[in-house]
């Protein structure tokens, strides 16, 4: 019992792994952003950070819905991906992110962790096909309101103007999501602040 236990040296051999990388998933309600999001999270592992998800929870707090709220959610979703990002993962943001202030919390994050940037944008060309999903969707978080479809069409939404895939989400989603990762894995549209 006096004698002493010899040290065990370990030696840990991980795999390469790919640097932490931001995914900016955006889109009007109704696009389908979180549908190619949970399926691009299972294919990469990336851990999927979902605005509205935030913004229900502050409601079920008993925060009255307000453009506070939804500010709040977006600075919550920043700092989640802030963390994950320094633990070297991928990150997937799944909002709108339709307004120049959403865009710009990303592009500082990048900035601020020297991350690479993707944005993906998806859209929904169909008008009648996008009017059904947004009439017929269920309230995935309640107690966050489902828009209506005249708040779809009526929402701000800027163009982007910087390097972007545009990603159509009539097609089938297995289309989609292998579409997004060759899109990951290319130099086009690479994004690297800092």
């Amino acid at each position: 019992m006096g004698g002493s236990v010899p040290e065990v040296r370990r030696t840990a051999i991980a795999p390469e792994t790919p640097p932490p990388r931001l995914i900016v998933l955006a889109g009007l309600p109704g696009s389908g952003k979180s549908t190619v999001a949970q399926a691009l999270a299972r294919r990469t592992q990336a851990v999927w950070l979902r605005v509205d998800t935030l913004e229900a929870a502050m409601l079920e707090a008993g925060l009255p819905h307000s453009f506070e709220t939804g500010v709040a959610a977006y600075l919550g979703v920043r700092d989640q991906a802030r963390d994950h990002l320094r633990l070297g993962r991928w990150v997937i943001i799944d909002a709108v992110n339709g307004v120049r202030e959403a865009r710009e919390l990303w592009e500082g994050l990048c900035a601020e962790l020297s991350v690479e940037k993707r944005v993906v944008e998806l859209v929904c060309p169909d008008p009648a096909e996008h009017r059904k999903r947004v009439e017929r969707r269920l309230p995935a978080t309640p107690p966050l309101p489902k828009p209506t479809w005249d708040e779809v069409r009526g929402r701000e939404y800027l163009p982007w103007n910087e390097p972007h895939l545009v990603v159509d989400t009539t097609r089938a989603l297995e289309k989609n999501v292998a579409q997004i990762l060759q899109y990951l894995e290319s130099d086009l549209g690479r994004t690297r602040l800092g």
